[in-house]
């Protein structure tokens, strides 16, 4: 796992790559700050009577609570912006690490960000559901983070091994994969949702993550080549 994660970060030095470490820095920030938005909004919002000197109590309050929340919902919203890029980046890291593989089933952008908009809606709302079992695990740690990490590491790894896979084999195929190495998929859901919440890495986490998890998927398949052979998808 950890070969895997070096490669990965090493495709952020790849020309090609280049453009789409942009794209995820700008994508990432502009997601995260509409996060603090929107929930300093709602939470302004709820305050219908005047307080006196406790309105600016409340209202630091509600800044820095958005602020929480909105590094906590942040893994699993920037799937949003995964879709993208997903295609260019496979490609890039395809090029660089495995040139003798054929080409890929074509994915349009459309397809791809549809994908991850509908996982990322249902990742937010179980995220969201389970928001209170984390607030009160706060405190008693690492319960909290058990909590976190299972559930966005189960989302991520299934919905960037999905992403990754559906290139280069059918359904069928996939959910064959994916069942047979369930445990080092939650495994790298797990690094992929950390790398999403550790401060800077956090804004090119989506490129890592893409090529992460497609090392990761090289890897599985080839161990069983008799069941899910290396080539295009059916």
């Amino acid at each position: 796992m950890l070969s895997v994660l070096i490669k990965a970060f090493a495709q952020l030095t790849d020309p090609r790559a280049r453009r789409y470490v942009w794209l995820s820095l700008g994508g990432a920030i502009a997601v995260l700050v509409a996060l603090v938005i929107v929930i300093w909004l709602a939470a302004f919002q709820l305050q219908f009577v005047s307080l006196g000197w406790l309105d600016t109590v409340i209202d630091v309050g509600a800044g820095l609570g958005a602020i929480l929340l909105a590094w906590l919902l942040f893994p699993v919203s920037v799937l949003l912006i995964v879709g993208f890029f997903l295609e260019d980046v496979a490609e890039a890291v395809e090029a660089r690490h495995y040139p003798d593989l054929p080409e890929a089933r074509s994915q349009s952008v459309g397809e791809a960000v549809l994908s991850s908009a509908r996982f990322a809606g249902l990742a937010l709302l179980l995220n969201l559901l389970a928001l209170p079992l984390i607030i009160v695990l706060f405190f008693f740690p690492p319960f909290n983070l058990f909590v976190f990490y299972g559930l966005n590491g189960y989302l991520l790894g299934r919905e960037y091994f999905e992403l990754v896979a559906l290139r280069r084999l059918d359904p069928r195929q996939v959910r064959a994969l994916r069942q047979a190495h369930r445990g080092r998929l939650f495994l790298g859901g797990v690094v992929i949702a950390f790398l999403s919440t550790v401060p800077v890495i956090n804004f090119v986490a989506p490129v890592v993550a893409t090529a992460f998890m497609l090392h990761l998927f090289e890897a599985l398949r080839r161990r069983q080549p008799q069941r899910v052979p290396p080539g295009r998808a059916a």
